[in-house]
């Protein structure tokens, strides 16, 4: 196992504040894009969280009122053209990695998007497990607007997941922008807030789920994301097997000597 407080990133900003990292993409300038090294550098933060000790839940934050407008066209895109296909698959493997990443961590990622949440952007807000934005929030799944496929980062299989069949296939087939509000009522944002609140409403979540059962959250990530792919019965069998394993925990037996006492349970993730 690993601690990440000392950890010093190149490509956006890092943060701990109490067991909650939060993560910042850095170029608010450009309305954050992201870099081939931005995106490494991603993928390897996550495949390290999934052994960090100190960290109980993210928050991938917007920065300068946006969070983040995708692929760099300049430092990404251009590049990418002059590429032959053994390259490029290595790149679109590459940027499948984080989100591979972000599933495996074992950890809760909330997004708390403001402004341009786009492309790769919209990605990363998908694959996080609750996603909390505010009205002004843009997203959009663009690829088919710069001649590309829709089906970029897992987006064919976790988006209608969320939002259901049609609505992803209208999303993916057109690019076009979903409003905030439209994004709360079909059940891709949890919750809007208003922009100055939009942070302080994440961490408290974070901080919420940070003083829960941690390591009963990571099952539930997994069963989450594992029993898509299972028939009932399986998951059934599966649940009945995680459960059993989380009663052997410290945790629940805390809550269990805090209902007797009629106190509420400290949790401390063993």
């Amino acid at each position: 196992m690993t601690e990440l407080a000392g950890l010093q990133p190149q490509h956006f900003l890092w943060e701990i504040a109490g067991r909650v990292a939060v993560i910042r993409l850095n170029r608010p300038d450009r309305k954050n894009p992201l870099t081939f090294d931005s995106y490494a550098e991603l993928r390897d933060t996550f495949r390290a969280l999934a052994y960090a000790t100190d960290v109980d839940v993210v928050v991938f934050a917007s920065n300068g009122g946006n969070f983040c407008s995708g692929g760099d066209v300049h430092d990404i895109i251009g590049p990418l053209v002059g590429m032959d296909m053994k390259a490029l698959l290595a790149f679109t493997r590459m940027t499948g990695d984080l989100v591979k990443a972000m599933i495996a961590c074992g950890k809760p990622i909330i997004a708390a998007v403001d402004g341009i949440c786009v492309g790769a952007g919209a990605i990363i807000a998908m694959a996080s497990d609750l996603r909390l934005a505010t009205p002004d929030a843009q997203c959009a799944f663009l690829f088919t607007r710069v001649g590309l496929a829709g089906c970029d980062m897992g987006a064919c299989a976790m988006l209608p997941r969320i939002i259901g069949q049609g609505r992803a296939a209208e999303l993916l087939y057109t690019g076009r922008s979903l409003s905030a509000e439209e994004g709360h009522a079909w059940g891709f944002w949890n919750s809007l807030h208003a922009p100055e609140a939009l942070e302080a409403a994440a961490l408290a979540l974070a901080d919420r789920l940070a003083a829960g059962p941690t390591f009963a959250h990571g099952i539930t990530k997994t069963q989450l994301n594992q029993e898509w792919n299972m028939g009932l019965e399986q998951a059934i069998e599966a649940e009945a097997q995680a459960q059993a394993i989380c009663m052997q925990t410290r945790d629940f037996e805390r809550a269990y000597h805090a209902f007797v006492a009629k106190e509420k349970p400290v949790f401390q993730g063993d």
